[in-house]
């Protein structure tokens, strides 16, 4: 069995729009970036972005 995405926890409603609340990642369009301390991290492709 698969584990659950929890996708309703990366969007968030403002007024009558749905804003994602993490980045997606560029290399795989439609997925979204992890959100770490000194980094943002795909896990479908290891793209990571790091921070100043």
């Amino acid at each position: 069995m698969s584990k659950s995405r929890k996708l309703w926890e990366k969007y968030e409603v403002k007024g009558e729009e749905l804003v994602r609340k993490n980045p997606m990642s560029p290399k795989s369009p439609g997925d979204f970036m992890a959100v770490h301390k000194n980094r943002k991290t795909c896990g479908k492709t290891q793209y990571t972005e790091f921070s100043q």
